[in-house]
């Protein structure tokens, strides 16, 4: 998958410096379906408020009244199931965010279980008496474009040749989008309803009917690597999120013959899970390169040397299966 969100751009520019307007919207440009919190400073104090859920293509008001703040921050995270697309990198400030839906007062000093997360600072736009942010990538996509290649992308999660995610309709899109919906009984109209992109996550998350996918029975999360040839060389992603009794399908494009996977189970501070002196993980004899942040790895020669980890990755053999799955289990 390329790294479509780290070149993504917080699109937003203050027109005119008159007085507040009302009510401020967030709008999701981007191809994945997100979690936002944002940032309210004022006075000298700094508050945080999320998580706001946001499907490709929609907009939603995440603050209500005049916006009066000196200050507005924004943080957006791709949801786990879509593996190694990272978040926005640019930042301003390292604000705290809770685990759930969360409101802090005091956001500048975290208390457990909040954590701190790197927030840009933005400047909405105006549009129809409205403030308005919006977060965008290099294809800078229109609401109903994004809209489009987010399905395109959940139905390549989900098993289906949706390819290219460009978010323009063509009949390999539409062919897939309505093989998706005979296939789980929905009617043919659904693709444009709200719920669609639960369909598609909760299929992208289900055992593979082909293709290759990970499911998780252990009671921690796993995270998981995936390394596949292309044009002569291994490129290793990573990493997917795999929760505790989920499966996860990477966007293994095309057919490979094999592919190479690697687990390892982490606890709930993200930590490596161990039995005795060894972490509790699943791979094989097939040495590549890894580290601890999300990765995309061609070069797999000497990983020490080039400040990376040397990882074992156990080869799956897909050739002339419909699919194969590789099932985390202490």
């Amino acid at each position: 998958m390329r790294s479509v969100i780290g070149a993504a751009v917080l699109a937003a520019t203050l027109l005119g410096s008159g007085p507040a307007r009302a009510d401020l919207d967030l709008c999701n440009r981007l191809s994945f379906v997100v979690e936002a919190a944002i940032g309210i400073e004022e006075k000298g104090a700094t508050a945080t408020r999320g998580w706001f859920r946001l499907d490709p293509g929609q907009c939603r008001t995440v603050l209500t009244g005049e916006v009066t703040a000196e200050q507005v921050f924004l943080h957006a995270k791709a949801l786990p199931l879509y593996g190694p697309s990272p978040e926005p990198m640019s930042g301003h400030a390292d604000l705290c965010v809770g685990t759930g839906d969360f409101v802090i007062a005091a956001a500048r000093a975290c208390r457990p279980p909040q954590r701190f997360a790197r927030f840009a600072a933005v400047k909405p736009s105006e549009a129809a008496g409205r403030l308005v942010a919006a977060l965008a990538e290099e294809a800078e996509y229109s609401d109903e474009q994004a809209r489009r290649a987010g399905i395109q992308r959940l139905l390549v999660l989900a098993g289906y040749d949706a390819h290219p995610i460009d978010g323009v309709s063509g009949p390999k899109t539409d062919a897939a989008i309505a093989q998706f919906l005979k296939d789980r009984g929905l009617p043919a109209d659904a693709a444009a309803g709200a719920g669609v992109f639960d369909a598609l996550m909760e299929a992208a998350q289900q055992p593979a009917a082909s293709g290759f996918s990970w499911c998780n029975d252990t009671r921690f999360a796993v995270m998981a690597a995936i390394a596949v040839e292309e044009k002569g060389t291994l490129v290793a992603r990573g990493w997917y999120r795999v929760e505790p009794g989920k499966c996860v399908r990477p966007d293994v494009v095309g057919k490979p013959r094999r592919v190479f996977s690697y687990g390892e189970a982490v606890d709930g501070d993200g930590q490596p899970v161990r039995r005795g002196d060894r972490r509790l993980a699943w791979g094989g004899g097939t040495t590549l390169c890894t580290r601890e942040a999300r990765f995309e790895l061609g070069d797999h020669k000497d990983c020490g040397a080039a400040g990376l980890d040397a990882t074992g990755f156990a080869a799956v053999d897909l050739a002339g299966k419909p699919s194969a799955t590789v099932r985390f289990q202490e």
